[in-house]
């Protein structure tokens, strides 16, 4: 089928989003090999730096407190570090932690499963509660944690309304972190 049969004739370039299928299928063929990492977000594709030790040692440290939080109460819920989540039709991000009623099976975390993500802010502040909160916002993502390493703080959003969480909070390092959306979840931060 001819794409350009079924488009209006225009005499501006038209930018192109990649879809979650095309990116899959790019990946598959190596197209991304020099790049280590990416994720695809609104159709655009993002390199990711690598990761310092305290970008890494936060996040382990992090997953453990959730993971410890979530073994009394038990849920069925399980935190998953790096796994990317299909988001229809233009994204598929690749956050630091998930939490995710379906952990196990093929490909990427459905987007119906995720209760909840983090993502570990060194140097990507400003893109990880700019762009990526909107994303996760749209999505409907139920609760997004941003946790700032250089002012030792997380940054909680809940209740996604469009492009943007209605309920926010900052809390330090050492306070308990409580989600807003998943019941009994209490997170100790003392060691983060």
């Amino acid at each position: 089928m001819n794409v350009t049969a079924q488009l209006p004739l225009n005499t501006m370039p038209l930018p192109l989003r990649l879809r979650v299928e095309d990116y899959l299928a790019l990946d598959r063929i190596g197209a991304f090999e020099d790049y280590a990492k990416t994720e695809l977000i609104g159709g655009e594709i993002f390199f990711m730096n690598a990761q310092h030790r305290r970008h890494a040692s936060t996040k382990m440290k992090l997953y453990d407190a959730l993971r410890d939080a979530l073994g009394p109460l038990n849920s069925r819920l399980v935190a998953l570090v790096e796994a990317s989540i299909e988001i229809p039709d233009h994204s598929v991000p690749e956050p630091d932690i998930v939490l995710t009623s379906e952990p196990e099976g093929e490909g990427l975390v459905p987007l119906a499963s995720v209760a909840l993500v983090a993502e570990i802010a060194d140097t990507s502040l400003a893109q990880d509660l700019g762009r990526k909160a909107v994303l996760y916002a749209q999505a409907g993502i139920a609760e997004y944690w941003v946790v700032d390493i250089n002012d030792r703080v997380i940054h909680q959003l809940w209740s996604p309304q469009g492009e943007d969480y209605a309920g926010r909070r900052v809390i330090a390092f050492g306070q308990s972190v409580t989600a807003e959306t998943i019941d009994g979840l209490a997170v100790e931060t003392a060691r983060i």
